[in-house]
């Protein structure tokens, strides 16, 4: 593989942390992981969640456009489901076997003496897995992830961290809602002059808001300005410098 950035050539003098975002900058998007996770989050919202089929499409687009995942979206518009249960299925059957093991971008890490941190919106089990199939399991000091940011299902975010332990804990349960109102966003965002500023809020806590970069941030004790983010993702990169982290826009290929 070859990776646009040189790590070698980080300046140590200048930053203490090394922080990577997981999915399609640590391993290449021909891995085709990106692919079978969207397909197996439409799958869920026909299956799960009783949406029409004719509307995921559409659907899908707004809610990743305006709240950085499916995910947090489908919470926004008033779908309540069990987030383990959502992740063991987008998750689950994802074809892992894809991933192989990177010996060159292991001993790059390993030779760079400052922290390294895993920062995803997906869950632990996830993370935990690639890396292990990348040969990469013992390069990264933690795993910032999905359980991490949202260690509870609550209806709105909480502020309170003290109960969060870096690499997430143990989620509760909240019932699932037998008959919930659900926001027309499709519906929203036909009208003429519709804006984004009347969208109902998610509770979950995600990439690319600053929010979620900030509370992330302060849970693993980084300073921002002596930090490096590697991320595949324009908005998420936009949103680091945002907050004052220094960036690197990876583009990950697979060799000819």
């Amino acid at each position: 593989m070859e990776y646009e950035i040189r790590f070698g050539q980080v300046q140590r003098s200048k930053y203490d942390c090394l922080l990577f975002d997981l999915d399609d900058t640590l391993y290449p998007l021909s891995a085709g992981l990106a692919t079978a996770v969207l397909k197996n989050i439409q799958d869920y919202m026909v299956e799960k969640l009783g949406i029409e089929e004719s509307k995921i499409d559409d659907l899908c687009n707004l809610l990743y456009k305006n709240y950085g995942t499916t995910m947090a979206g489908l919470r926004a518009i008033g779908y309540d489901f069990d987030y383990d249960e959502y992740h063991s299925f987008v998750h689950g059957r994802l074809p892992y076997e894809n991933l192989k093991p990177d010996p060159v971008l292991r001993s790059l890490l390993l030779s760079l003496p400052i922290r390294k941190v895993i920062f995803t919106n997906s869950d632990k089990v996830h993370a935990i897995e690639a890396l292990k199939r990348l040969g990469l399991e013992d390069c990264f000091e933690g795993i910032i992830c999905f359980e991490t940011l949202n260690p509870t299902h609550k209806s709105t975010v909480s502020d309170d961290e003290d109960d969060i332990e870096f690499l997430g804990s143990t989620q509760l349960s909240r019932p699932l809602s037998t008959s919930p109102k659900i926001f027309d966003i499709i519906g929203h965002f036909s009208q003429p002059n519709a804006e984004s500023t009347g969208l109902p809020k998610t509770p979950i806590v995600c990439k690319p808001s600053e929010s979620a970069i900030e509370k992330a941030l302060k849970i693993a004790n980084i300073d921002p300005h002596r930090t490096l983010f590697f991320e595949d993702s324009v908005r998420n990169i936009q949103a680091g410098k945002r907050v004052g982290l220094d960036t690197v826009l990876v583009s990950c290929i697979a060799d000819p």
